[in-house]
């Protein structure tokens, strides 16, 4: 997928303004003696930008707008290190709000649905990204925000919403307790947007099953706007990737060499008309693929598939290096199990242990199940972990994301 000559002249654009307000990668630019690009090739060349420069720039550093033009900052969720605060304009926001009644439209939503939204609100951009969009659309907003899942139920009932927008974690954990309640003749959920964290397919039959709803996998990232910067359609064949407001390249992880369509790499984004904050050949450090070829439902916007992981998930076991989605995909082939697993990594007697938590119900062999996932997980990565088999709901159900992966040598 190559750059457009539009897209290069919203790239010059961009890049004269970051020269302009002296942000950090304007002195980049400055440093090498860019002040233009004229081509796909000279565009290929330009520095990337990382998450690490975003920090150095705390507070306002990545301000590229006049501040009198700034009317809100977000911040990223992660909870280490420096935040990264992302000043937008009033025009970032609209066109956040675009982004993202494009998203609901192209699921099916419309100005006679009604969305509870559950993701977080405040600094981090999940909850009012969502909103945003709905009042673009002209639908009813349920602003419920995380927790409080009696009330969310109440609500879900009483209002009679269509349309559930969450965390899979969060999904599942609604799904598990409407079951539970024999309530689900009372719930009139048709559709779910659902982004923040990589899941499964065998969670996602779960949940759509379980809640009787089409699913739609929203994407996007707080320095990027937030949510809503592309989703899959209802023929389910990746996501749509807005490229009226971003360009977006696959890189080598290791060598940062630009990949042709239909490799798996890292997603980097670059910002066409971003003001308070644009960024330029943004490492995102998501994993996925530009899928090549036209969509059956015949929109224009190029797609990339499923997030697989990210580049720093790499797990280093007994010298091997595995991602969590290596064991994610191994778990899937074991229908006895539920969607939910734990992987915990801990050093002892001087060695690395790798313990896999399942969950399945009361009618299997447990010891049986352990011994063939550890068989079948050492044919793949090369050692054997101790697997430890679960009644179904003994894994903790989270209201945000959920820790899959913890790894205790560092504790």
């Amino acid at each position: 997928m190559q750059i457009t000559e539009k897209q290069l002249e919203q790239v010059n654009d961009r890049i004269k303004a970051l020269i302009a307000s002296n942000s950090f990668y304007g002195k980049k630019l400055e440093a090498a003696g860019i002040s233009e690009v004229s081509s796909p090739e000279e565009f290929s060349k330009l520095p990337f930008s990382e998450k690490s420069d975003l920090r150095d720039a705390y507070p306002l550093g990545l301000m590229t707008a006049p501040e009198e033009e700034i009317v809100r900052i977000h911040s990223s969720s992660g909870t280490t290190g420096t935040p990264v605060i992302i000043p937008y304009t009033a025009k970032d926001v609209d066109d956040w709000g675009e982004m993202f009644k494009r998203c609901y439209e192209v699921a099916g939503i419309t100005n006679k649905d009604r969305i509870q939204i559950t993701p977080g609100y405040g600094l981090w951009t999940a909850g009012i990204g969502f909103q945003n969009g709905c009042e673009k659309l002209g639908a009813m907003a349920v602003p419920m925000g995380p927790g409080n899942t009696e009330k969310q139920l109440e609500m879900m009932q009483a209002l009679e919403t269509t349309v559930l927008c969450s965390t899979s974690s969060y999904a599942l954990l609604l799904a598990e307790e409407i079951q539970k309640r024999g309530i689900k003749d009372k719930i009139h959920l048709k559709k779910g947007v659902i982004g923040s964290e990589r899941w499964s397919d065998k969670m996602r039959e779960r949940i759509s099953t379980e809640l009787g709803i089409e699913l739609y996998d929203i994407y996007g990232l707080t320095e990027i706007y937030g949510p809503g910067i592309g989703i899959n359609c209802e023929h389910n064949t990746g996501m749509h990737i807005w490229d009226d407001y971003l360009y977006l390249e696959i890189i080598d992880p290791q060598t940062g060499e630009t990949l042709p369509d239909g490799e798996w790499g890292e997603i980097v984004i670059t910002t066409l008309v971003k003001e308070g904050a644009p960024l330029i050949r943004y490492r995102t450090h998501d994993l996925s693929r530009i899928i090549p070829g036209e969509c059956p439902c015949g929109r224009s916007y190029p797609r990339i598939d499923v997030i697989k992981g990210r580049t720093d998930d790499m797990m280093k076991i007994k010298g091997v290096n595995v991602f969590p989605s290596q064991i994610e995909e191994i778990l899937g082939t074991f229908e006895e199990i539920s969607s939910e697993y734990q992987i915990r990594i801990s050093h002892l007697d001087g060695k690395d242990t790798m313990r896999i938590y399942v969950e399945t119900n009361g009618t299997v062999d447990f010891n049986g199940l352990a011994k063939r996932i550890a068989e079948k997980v050492k044919s793949r990565i090369g050692f054997t972990p101790i697997v430890k088999v679960v009644e179904i709901g003994v894994l903790p159900r989270s209201m945000k994301k959920t820790a899959r992966v913890i790894d205790e040598r560092f504790d």
